[in-house]
């Protein structure tokens, strides 16, 4: 599918700035990894000028690291099943868990144009629900959003971490083990060059955080912040009025934009369908 660009001109300018993506070079760019990867017997992936631009700025328009990329993001697709198959968004337990609003791409941006995407995790009841189909549904919601939001690609994302509520259960669903492999599938594969991590309500569970922090990577430990149930200073940094009402802010209440996303997953229920036909051979 050819790109059709629907960034406004400021973005434009900060892609160019800060990707280095030339509009009069992107197209033979996009069309150069198209070309390597059909050439990959290994990579039997998918080839659109959306999804191979999605990768180029997120290497900035760098050829070889996009290469990587993207054999790295099939690999990890590939080699965790239990994510990324069987994702049916009309399947009971994935629909049952995207009805809770566990990870929620919020629909208005920061002051810098940033998307903000808050991670509820205590909103599912462990003694019900697997992670590995938590997990699931999350990273059902990430390739949705990945899919059809092209201003974060440029501006970046700020992901927040509520740990309100949070139990033992939660707690022994998501040990080391499991930590390691969703930092490592977020670092090895993000398609964002300005991502930050925020941590609330976090102060009686530092254990967690502190484990948390041994899986990133130096560049992205100096982006996670921790605060307290204290909103005004993580106001400082993310506008109160882009958050939902639960949270004190001025927009719409969890409920609706949970019903939101459910509404665009649906929408887009043969592509998700579609994307579990691509892999990456051992052959």
């Amino acid at each position: 599918m050819v790109y059709v660009c629907t960034l406004s001109k400021e973005l434009q300018e900060q892609a160019k700035r800060e990707l280095n993506e030339d509009e009069r070079r992107r197209d033979e760019d996009i069309e150069y990894i198209r070309k390597w990867i059909q050439k990959q017997n290994h990579l039997k992936i998918r080839t659109d000028d959306a999804f191979i631009l999605r990768m180029l700025r997120g290497c900035k328009f760098s050829l070889e690291r996009t290469k990587e990329k993207i054999d790295m993001h099939y690999s990890f697709k590939t080699a965790l099943p239990e994510w990324f198959k069987n994702r049916d968004p009309n399947n009971k337990t994935v629909r049952d868990l995207l009805k809770l609003g566990v990870f929620l791409p919020l629909k208005e941006t920061d002051a810098e144009g940033r998307r903000i995407i808050l991670f509820r995790q205590s909103s599912y009841n462990p003694d019900k629900y697997h992670m590995d189909d938590v997990l699931k549904a999350m990273y059902l919601v990430v390739d949705v959003f990945l899919e059809t939001d092209e201003i974060y690609q440029i501006t970046g994302v700020v992901l927040i971490l509520d740990m309100k509520g949070l139990t033992t259960g939660h707690m022994f669903q998501f040990p080391p083990t499991v930590m390691k492999k969703c930092m490592l599938l977020w670092q090895a594969t993000q398609f964002v060059t300005n991502a930050n991590i925020t941590l609330i309500r976090a102060s009686l569970f530092e254990t967690l955080y502190n484990a948390f922090k041994v899986f990133f990577k130096e560049k992205v430990r100096r982006r996670l912040k921790v605060y307290g149930s204290n909103y005004e200073v993580m106001y400082k940094e993310i506008p109160k009025k882009i958050m939902p009402k639960e949270y004190g802010g001025e927009t719409q209440t969890i409920q609706e934009i949970t019903d939101h996303w459910l509404n665009i997953i649906d929408s887009k229920r043969k592509w998700i369908l579609e994307e579990e036909n691509y892999f990456v051979s051992c052959d």
